[in-house]
């Protein structure tokens, strides 16, 4: 009788290894874009529809069939990364944690003053996860803090999009695998800054067109030329959530430098400890 064992998959480690963001597949590509082509409508159509028509006014609608349609593209993109990276459930256990922690952060701030402590988390962790399960991370930890908070409603599913984008843009800068140290680390809070700015003007776009008051000077007006549109949806949104954008800028970039470099270190050893890309090899029969 032979004592041989069978043979054992084994995967390499590499510790000295430069942990690099989950790359983005052809499938992810085209989940992701099919997904924000979707939300880039969901966001801009008021602004074109014919005012005789009365759907402008009807925007507020769409939150539930945008919901229906954005909660299986969420699937479709996880399930696309895995397949196109092979990934395993470890990184699927490692998205769902950093949802649970950007929820758990999100009411630390309770909104005041636009302060929410969530945004830097999303920059850091859309750095270390890639574009693809970074957009999903950045919805996920929106809904998961919406049912957290109580803040359910119509607005809910273009948060959702909105942080995703926020997310994925952080797994889209440059010098993923190069970059490291003090200079990472102000690109990122350049990075946060800009980010949380557009994060407020988008999330405005949404609500501004159904809004009360449509006789103001800063209302939209259905039917006018984009342009002019465009130039009042500027003056609202300095008039009304300039402050609350830059306080969630300044907390992000003050966050992002002072313990970024620690939570990076920390996001970037446990995902090379996980080795969610290594490559499963077997030994053969011991004798």
């Amino acid at each position: 009788m032979s004592d041989a064992q069978p043979a054992r998959p084994v995967r390499p480690v590499h510790p000295a290894r430069a942990v690099r963001p989950v790359r983005l597949g052809p499938r992810s590509v085209a989940a992701l874009l099919l997904i924000s082509a979707i939300g880039v409508i969901a966001f801009g159509w008021p602004l074109l529809a014919d005012p005789a028509s009365g759907l402008a006014r009807d925007h507020a609608q769409d939150a539930p069939w945008l919901l229906a349609v954005l909660l299986p593209l969420l699937v479709a993109v996880v399930v696309a990364t895995i397949a196109d990276s092979g990934l395993d459930a470890k990184a699927v256990a490692m998205l769902g944690v950093l949802a649970a922690v950007g929820a758990a952060l999100r009411p630390l701030g309770a909104g005041t003053a636009g302060l929410e402590p969530m945004f830097f988390l999303m920059v850091l962790s859309g750095r270390v996860l890639g574009p693809g399960f970074g957009f999903v991370l950045g919805a996920v930890t929106m809904f998961a803090s919406a049912l957290l908070t109580g803040g359910v409603g119509p607005w809910m599913p273009f948060q959702m999009l909105s942080m995703g984008w926020f997310t994925m843009g952080a797994g889209l800068l440059p010098g993923a695998e190069r970059l490291r140290g003090r200079l990472e680390l102000v690109m990122l809070a350049a990075y946060g800054c800009v980010a949380a700015f557009l994060y407020g003007t988008v999330m405005n776009l949404q609500g501004w067109t159904y809004i009360g008051g449509m006789s103001t000077g800063v209302s939209f007006h259905p039917g006018d030329p984009l342009h002019e549109n465009l130039a009042r949806f500027l003056a609202y949104c300095l008039a009304t959530s300039l402050g609350w954008d830059l306080g969630r800028a300044a907390l992000t970039v003050v966050l992002t430098l002072t313990i970024g470099a620690t939570l990076l270190k920390a996001l970037r050893r446990a995902t090379r400890r996980a080795a969610f890309e290594a490559q499963v090899t077997f030994e053969g029969p011991r004798h």
